[in-house]
């Protein structure tokens, strides 16, 4: 069986073709999955998420349009924005003040278990969490929602009642602070 490219599933699903939404699935469940969980950490949640999305690719398969980008960006671009919203709907919509010290960031993927290495990776994960502290709320609060909390630019604005160009500006002062702060500690390298 020949393996055929993005815009030829996206032909046969446009088709109807059942066969192209099987091998699209193959092609991209696993990571439309992978991305769904890492926004939800909820497997049930996420498999729900990825269902949908290929569903909802099935549905308006003719709304692609390659000029706009690749198939897998169409696709993963509607599993990501369809578990954020999912996790917002968990959220109670009367609380606008997010807990973020309860999102802790995802353990990086390491190998083998070298106790320097532990020390190093536990140290940089100190160093991180001190450089923000170290920011004004209003710059914290930015970069949490955007980089703990995966919200976008447009969408931390409207929770936080401010213009879009002073949340652009906070998160990049506040990445430029970070970044001289963890360069400070040695711990960024601009080769």
């Amino acid at each position: 069986m020949r393996d055929l490219s993005d815009l030829e599933l996206v032909r046969g699903l446009a088709d109807r073709d059942a066969s192209a939404l099987a091998r699209l699935y193959d092609r991209y469940g696993g990571l439309s999955y992978s991305v769904a969980l890492r926004v939800l950490g909820d497997s049930g949640l996420a498999e729900d998420t990825v269902q949908e999305c290929f569903l909802k690719v099935w549905n308006t398969a003719t709304a692609f349009d390659p000029q706009r980008g690749s198939l897998r960006t169409w696709l993963l671009t509607l599993v990501r924005n369809r578990a954020i919203d999912k996790l917002r709907g968990r959220r109670s919509r009367a609380a606008r003040e997010i807990d973020l010290a309860a999102i802790e960031p995802m353990p990086a993927a390491r190998s083998g278990s070298d106790p320097w290495e532990e020390v190093a990776f536990a140290a940089e994960q100190q160093a991180v969490s001190d450089a923000l502290a170290r920011l004004p709320a209003e710059q914290r609060q930015a970069v949490e929602l955007a980089y703990y909390g995966g919200y976008s630019h447009r969408e931390i604005a409207q929770m936080t009642k401010v213009p879009l160009s002073t949340v652009k500006g906070r998160m990049r002062l506040a990445l430029e602070k970070l970044h001289s702060y963890l360069e400070g500690k040695g711990l960024m390298d601009d080769r």
